[in-house]
């Protein structure tokens, strides 16, 4: 796709419009300010520029491994990243993936990828076998970075699975991490199919000769920012995840906001437990450190509530990320008060509804009276709304913020048209931030992406008369289960594969801890039984862990609409009953 079949990558606002951030004729229509412009740059470029300014301060430590980087080292090492990729014949446009945790070398791929005019694509941890031969094959990537394994889940024995069955026709060289602990000489078969691709992680850092470290100056110079740059799936309301196109524009834009509204400086120190694999540890992690010189701390591979507040302790941190989930966890750990939290003061909670006691306790409890809460969509690059830390603490605890600069937002009724100021609708957001499309699938990009560039949500919200906007529930029935968006129609399809089930429906449940959890209601076969243990032992290990369901319910029939529509609403209420559930209030 070229910038210039792409009418989505376009500013459609005008950088010189006034700076007010409030709804115009009491309707709900809001734009971000043009005080600061746009920087048209690639995500190299914007590296070089944090290097030529912080060059030998600390740009990162990994905790759980003792590793520190400056900004000369980042970028050395991420280039040499960038040769070896070259020497492996990848070029610009290849698409290159990364499947492992929070690790060093995801955030040298981040860089080394980019440098080169490859596509990095984001694959998921919490994959199993058919959601990553699905992500792999769909963008026909190239090479594949990976960890050996992560908690439960074998990574070479689904790679191994998918080679012998000749199930990636266009994977040519799969590079495996060295184990987390330094250096580790297992290497699948040499002569099976995944042996002939594999190679170790320090063997495939030594590849670059003279002839493609002299490449990469000429090379990041022809790049584009308008270029895709980077594909992250989101889950399908068909069942197929769809491929979220971003470009360097998008991203290295929408991270130079979110730092400013933070108010970070190269003397802040940000604490990333969120995952690298998302838009929230790339984005609002890594890159807005790269705005603004900010050291990044990683507390581990995935989260751990207490490796998060001693990383904390420890390196003095000022800013920390998350989603509600996670401070839900650190709070509530017993070792709790242990921990020094003086060092803090801003950050974000985002990625899913924050109960509003649980951010007043955030601000009291753990000295992040700056903290902001932000609401985007990984489409959007992803932020659109975002708090600023001189936000009172009520518009801070109660709403998602005002528009981020550059950016347009409407309301909008069931017929399209703009609603009043307070009344509820679909949020449709505009702008340089909205992607480029999906990977390889007109049809969905254009139903998310009207003609006249509108990202349409699907979430519910309000404007209030200065701007703030709430969230209010979702027009389509995407749940978000601890951070992570989850599509009731890919689990109902998948459920709908068990030899005993007629007929499924699934849909969210407040949970205190995740925000959401996962409810099916099942009506099973004639003559057939089965049991909660039974649907969950059929999940496990086909589809991620957070897509199944806690609960489950077996049913004759489910309540409908006359037309005949499942009523996905009298569900939820009667669980709700029955369960004893309560619904928190959120922003």
């Amino acid at each position: 796709m070229s910038s210039s079949q792409n009418p989505f990558s376009s500013n459609w606002v005008n950088s010189g419009a006034p700076d007010s951030r409030a709804p115009q004729n009491n309707l709900s229509y809001v734009s971000g300010s043009g005080a600061d412009p746009l920087r048209f740059r690639t995500i190299p470029q914007h590296l070089d520029r944090a290097v030529a300014r912080f060059g030998p301060r600390d740009a990162l430590h990994f905790a759980a491994t003792n590793q520190r980087l400056s900004w000369y080292d980042l970028q050395t090492q991420s280039n040499e990243l960038a040769a070896a990729l070259l020497a492996l014949g990848i070029e610009r446009g290849d698409r290159v993936g990364i499947w492992a945790p929070n690790r060093l070398e995801w955030v040298l791929t981040q860089f080394g990828t980019a440098r080169i005019g490859a596509v990095m694509v984001n694959i998921n941890p919490a994959y199993k076998l058919s959601e990553l031969e699905y992500a792999l094959n769909k963008v026909q990537c190239k090479v594949l970075v990976t960890a050996r394994s992560l908690k439960t889940s074998d990574y070479i024995a689904m790679l191994k699975n998918l080679a012998l069955g000749g199930k990636l026709p266009h994977l040519q060289k799969v590079v495996i991490l060295d184990d987390a602990a330094g250096g580790d000489d297992r290497m699948p078969d040499p002569e099976s199919p995944l042996g002939k691709m594999a190679i170790g992680f320090t063997q495939f850092m030594s590849q670059a000769g003279p002839a493609q470290r002299q490449r990469l100056a000429d090379l990041s110079a022809s790049l584009d920012p308008d270029d895709p740059i980077n594909i992250q799936f989101t889950s399908g309301t068909t069942g197929a995840p769809k491929g979220a196109t971003l470009s360097h524009f998008n991203i290295v834009n929408n991270a130079r906001y979110i730092s400013s509204a933070m108010a970070l400086t190269e003397r802040d120190v940000l604490a990333i437990p969120v995952p690298l694999y998302h838009c929230f540890g790339m984005v609002l992690g890594v890159l807005a450190c790269v705005s603004s010189g900010s050291a990044m701390v990683f507390p581990g591979e995935s989260f751990e509530p207490e490796q998060t507040m001693a990383a904390v302790e420890k390196y003095r941190c000022t800013a920390l990320h998350g989603v509600p989930t996670m401070f839900i966890a650190m709070l509530s750990s017993p070792n709790f008060s242990r921990f020094d939290f003086s060092s803090l003061r801003t950050g974000i909670m985002a990625g899913a509804p924050c109960p509003i006691e649980t951010m007043r306790r955030v601000v009291s409890a753990m000295n992040l009276k700056e903290i902001t809460i932000a609401y985007g969509m990984t489409e959007t690059s992803p932020v659109s709304f975002q708090s600023s830390v001189d936000d009172t603490l009520e518009h801070r605890v109660s709403t998602v913020g005002r528009i981020q600069p550059h950016i347009e937002v409407k309301i909008v009724d069931t017929n399209g048209r703009i609603v009043p100021v307070g009344q509820s609708g679909e949020l449709c957001t505009r702008g340089y931030s909205v992607m480029r499309g999906y990977w390889d699938d007109a049809p969905r990009t254009h139903e998310a992406i009207d003609e006249s560039g509108w990202m349409h949500t699907g979430d519910l919200a309000t404007l209030d008369k200065d701007g703030f906007c709430n969230i209010v529930g979702r027009v389509k029935d995407m749940l978000i289960r601890g951070g992570e968006n989850v599509y009731p129609r890919e689990i109902e399809e998948f459920l709908f594969g068990h030899p005993k089930v007629a007929a499924a429906q699934v849909f969210g449940l407040p949970d205190p801890k995740y925000g959401e959890e996962i409810c099916a209601w099942l009506v099973l076969k004639p003559g057939e039984s089965s049991s909660l243990d039974e649907i969950r032992s059929y999940c496990q290990g086909q589809i991620a862990h957070y897509k199944i369901p806690r609960y489950v319910k077996f049913v004759a029939e489910f309540p409908v609409t006359a037309t005949g529509k499942p009523q996905k609403f009298v569900m939820r209420d009667q669980m709700i009953v029955e369960l004893g559930l309560t619904v928190q209030k959120t922003a």
